[in-house]
């Protein structure tokens, strides 16, 4: 059997129709298939390649640490290099107030440990999150996404949680006493790029406080510099009690982190000691690849050039059949009447060697999130191919 056999017999699927894409090579923003197709990556593996794939920097330190050391125990109880010296730069680049990481194995892991540390902080119960949300499959996780459709036939799913609108001044009001954490992304990305009023997400925050609610900002999208800042609450002039990564967080490996205050993080140390346990959380290779990936963010200043960036991609995707732009720097969201014919553009730009996406609450609009790296020039290659593609459309 070959190995598009081999996928389909052996790997558990997780849509009727894969895109089925036999992967050989990545590099930079580009993927190379079996045959040697060339394809332009404006997804980046979804919010993971910031700084592309490959790059140089994070290859080496992969290669480097696998030289002295892979798995050793279970997280939290050697000093490893790579932990100590990511957790460190992570905060020089956070509020004061955020100090304290503790790493995972995914953005959802680090959502269950929030909903954990929420619970245990306050002893209340209660967790508000928001209709058209995304933080992830597994049973707390999933508990919390703001759609039916994807919780239905899981239930029953955990009790205690509450959707409210996003943006709506009203849902405010009803956070009280009971409620241990509001959970939320600073952009709604998988809504189709739905970004809130400032006034009302700083209404949230000052209500957090008052009823001493812990605010949770889910950044696993958002994080590392894909909104144009290098954390999206940096914009909205807030700070939350706890911060969730994940996606680019290990630059290309899997890595996941809840963040919050050291006095607060403590809580999980005793009763019950263990509070939250991981055996692979925080592995050495994915941290060292991590940080070397933020590095290479801040040392090439990527996230400076976003903006433009998204101005550039905004300029040039101008076609009557694009309804409407929403965006918030390289998370891009291009709108059509019909989800239908969103797929066939989308179908269309893959033929020609342009992968993009949809979302998961908005099948109508196509996803443009490429790594941080793309220059102009490809972003002006890519422009023109969508371009074509709508101007085949009948």
């Amino acid at each position: 059997m070959n190995n598009r056999e081999l996928f389909f017999r052996h790997l558990a699927q997780t849509s009727p129709a894969p895109l089925g894409l036999e992967i050989a090579k990545a590099e930079g923003i580009y993927l190379f298939d079996a045959a040697g197709k060339k394809y332009m990556d404006l997804i980046g593996g979804i919010s993971v390649a910031n700084t592309g794939h490959r790059h140089p920097d994070v290859v080496r330190a992969i290669k480097e640490q696998a030289d002295h050391y892979l798995h050793v125990l279970v997280y939290g109880e050697f000093i490893q290099s790579p932990q100590v010296q990511y957790a460190a730069a992570l905060c020089r680049n956070l509020p004061d107030t955020l100090n304290s990481v503790y790493f995972t194995n995914s953005g959802a892991e680090a959502i269950e440990g929030a909903m954990k540390l929420s619970k245990r902080l306050t002893g209340r119960t209660e967790i508000i999150a928001f209709k058209n949300s995304y933080h992830g499959s597994t049973q707390g996780a999933l508990s919390i996404i703001g759609d039916e459709y994807w919780r239905n036939a899981f239930r029953p799913l955990l009790p205690g949680i509450l959707h409210f609108e996003y943006n709506r001044m009203e849902s405010l009001d009803l956070i009280g006493e009971k409620t241990a954490s509001v959970i939320l992304e600073p952009v709604q990305a998988e809504n189709g790029v739905r970004l809130p009023d400032k006034e009302w997400i700083q209404a949230l925050r000052e209500k957090c406080s008052e009823s001493e609610t812990l605010l949770v900002l889910d950044e696993i999208q958002t994080g590392f510099g894909r909104t144009g800042s290098l954390w999206a609450f940096q914009d909205l002039d807030i700070v939350p009690d706890i911060l969730l990564l994940g996606k680019a967080l290990g630059g290309g490996m899997p890595l996941g982190a809840f963040i919050s205050r050291r006095q607060w993080m403590n809580a999980l140390t005793e009763n019950p000691v263990l509070g939250h346990i991981t055996t692979f959380g925080g592995h050495p290779v994915c941290c060292a690849a991590g940080l070397a990936s933020m590095e290479a963010l801040l040392n090439e200043s990527l996230v400076n050039e976003v903006r433009a960036k998204e101005a550039l991609f905004k300029k040039m995707l101008v076609h009557p059949l694009i309804r409407s732009v929403r965006s918030s720097g390289l998370l891009i969201a291009f709108e059509f009447e019909t989800a239908q014919l969103c797929k066939r553009v989308i179908d269309d730009c893959l033929q020609k060697g342009l992968l993009t996406d949809f979302f998961l609450f908005a099948s109508n609009c196509m996803r443009i999130a490429p790594p941080l790296t793309i220059s102009p020039e490809e972003i002006r290659t890519a422009c023109v191919t969508i371009l074509e593609v709508l101007a085949a459309q009948k």
